[in-house]
C-alpha cells in the first residue's frame, strides 16, 4: 500500500515497532530505542520494542502502550498532510486522534479487527473498567477519523454503527501478494516430511484465537483411525505453541510437524510443497464476519485449496468459488472427510487449486486493492479540502 502511494508521487513515512520474527529492511543499530532510514523509497521509523505473539497479554499491552505514546510524539512533530493508523491494537489510533485534534491533520482509520468486541468475545479482557476505556477509545477513534477502512464485511458493519448515515466506510480486505506466492519457486520440504506425504499447512499465530487444539483433535483421530500419509504442518509462534507441542508429544502425534517462523519467501516455498491450507479459528461468533485472516489470502495466492472450520464470509467465499471445503466448527469427522476428499482425488484438488488462484487474481489482487486504497485516501483528503 505504501509503495502504491510512493508510485503516485506521495512521500510516505511508516512508523512501526520491532518484532522478533519480522524484518523492516533497516539494519543499523538502534539508538535511544529507535532507528530509521529509507526502504524502497519509504522512510521507515522503527521503535525497539521486540514484540512477539508468544508474549502474555500484559506484556503485549505494555508494548502497545509504549508504541502509541512514542508515535504520538512523532504525530506532533513530523511534517505530513495525512495520518493513516491501522489496528490492532486499538491504541494504534491514538497518534491519529492526536494529530486530528491538535494539528488539524486528515485522519484515515483502518480497522483490521473490531476492538473491544473481539477480545471481549474471546474472554481475553473481562475487566469492566478496561472494556469501558476501550469502548470510549473506539468511539473517539471513529468520531475523529475523516475516513474509515474495514477489512471485512462485518468490520465495515461494526464501523457503520458508530457513524452517521451520511458517512460510509470502505471495505478493502487483505490482499493476495501474487508477486511472492504465485510465481514459480523451488518447493521447501522441511525435515520430517516424506516425498509422498499429503501436506496440510497452517501458517500463523499459535494463540487462543487460532483454535489449533481442534487441529490436534483431527490429528489424533487420524491416528486412531490408522489413516496414514497425511501430515499436518503448523508453522508460526504464539503463547500456546509450547502447550500444543507438549500435547502432540504426549499423545504421540507423529503426523503433526511444528516449525519456527520463517520469512514470506520461505513460506511460499513451503506452500509450493503443501497440498491444502488450513484456515482455522476458535469458534467465536465475532470471528465469523469480523476478521480478515491474512493466511487465507496467502493460501489462495499460492493456489492451495483451503479447509475452513468456522462459518462466515470466508466460508461463503470458499463455497461460492469452490476452492476448498468449509466444515462446521469442532467437527473432526467432517474435517477428516475433507482432507481425504482432497488427498484421494487429484482431479478435484487440481480444479480447486485453479479456482483458488482465480479467486486470488480476480478479487484480491493486492495491486488492485492498493490502487483502491490510494484512491480512497486521495478522494477523502480532497473532499475535505475542496
Amino acid at each position: 500500500m505504501a509503495k502504491k502511494l510512493v508510485e503516485r508521487g506521495h512521500e510516505v513515512t511508516i512508523v512501526c515497532g520491532s518484532c522478533s520474527s519480522c524484518e523492516t529492511g533497516l539494519t543499523s543499530q538502534f539508538l535511544n530505542g529507535r532507528r530509521s532510514g529509507l526502504v524502497d523509497d519509504i522512510f521507515v521509523i522503527e521503535f525497539e520494542l521486540d514484540y512477539s505473539n508468544s508474549q502474555t497479554f500484559i506484556q503485549r499491552s505494555i508494548l502497545f502502550t509504549k508504541f502509541a505514546f512514542r508515535s504520538i510524539k512523532l504525530s506532533l512533530t513530523l511534517k505530513f498532510d495525512v495520518v493513516f493508523a491501522t489496528t490492532t491494537p486499538l491504541t494504534a489510533a491514538l497518534p491519529g486522534i492526536v494529530a486530528r485534534w491538535f494539528r488539524k491533520k486528515h485522519f484515515i482509520f483502518e480497522v483490521r479487527d473490531l476492538w473491544p468486541e473481539l477480545p471481549k468475545a474471546m474472554g481475553v479482557i473481562k475487566n469492566p473498567i478496561i472494556l469501558t476505556i476501550l469502548s470510549a477509545l473506539e468511539w473517539l477513534a471513529y468520531k475523529s477519523a475523516h475516513g474509515h477502512i474495514g477489512l471485512s464485511p462485518g468490520i465495515v458493519s461494526g464501523i457503520e454503527r458508530h457513524l452517521p448515515k451520511t458517512k460510509k466506510p470502505v471495505n478493502i480486505p487483505n490482499g493476495c501478494d501474487l508477486n511472492i506466492f504465485s510465481k514459480p519457486i523451488t518447493p521447501w520440504q522441511p525435515e520430517g516430511l516424506n516425498g509422498d506425504d499429503f501436506v496440510a499447512v497452517f501458517t500463523g499465530a499459535h494463540g487462543q484465537a487460532n483454535g489449533l487444539d481442534k487441529v490436534l483433535d483431527v490429528a489424533k483421530e487420524l491416528k486412531i483411525q490408522k489413516i496414514h500419509g497425511i501430515k499436518i504442518v503448523l508453522i508460526g509462534q504464539g503463547k500456546l505453541k509450547a502447550s500444543l507441542q507438549y500435547r502432540a508429544k504426549e499423545e504421540l502425534l507423529n503426523n503433526v510437524l511444528f516449525l519456527e517462523p520463517v520469512n514470506k519467501i520461505q513460506i511460499a516455498r513451503l506452500m509450493k510443497r503443501a497440498d491444502v491450507g488450513l484456515q482455522v479459528l476458535a469458534d467465536v461468533p465475532a470471528f465469523y464476519y469480523g476478521t480478515s485472516p491474512n493466511k487465507f489470502f496467502d493460501y489462495i495466492a499460492a493456489g492451495l485449496p483451503v479447509i475452513n472450520n468456522y462459518p462466515g464470509w470466508i466460508a461463503e467465499l470458499i463455497e461460492e468459488y469452490q476452492c476448498g471445503y468449509a466444515v462446521s466448527a469442532g467437527n473432526s469427522t467432517a474435517f477428516i472427510a475433507a482432507l481425504l476428499k482432497l488427498k484421494d482425488n487429484e482431479i478435484s484438488r487440481a480444479t480447486m487449486s485453479a479456482n483458488a488462484l482465480n479467486l486470488a487474481k480476480s478479487k484480491f489482487n493486492r495491486e488492485l486493492l492498493a490502487t483502491k486504497f490510494v484512491d480512497y485516501i486521495e478522494q477523502s483528503y480532497l473532499q475535505r479540502h475542496d
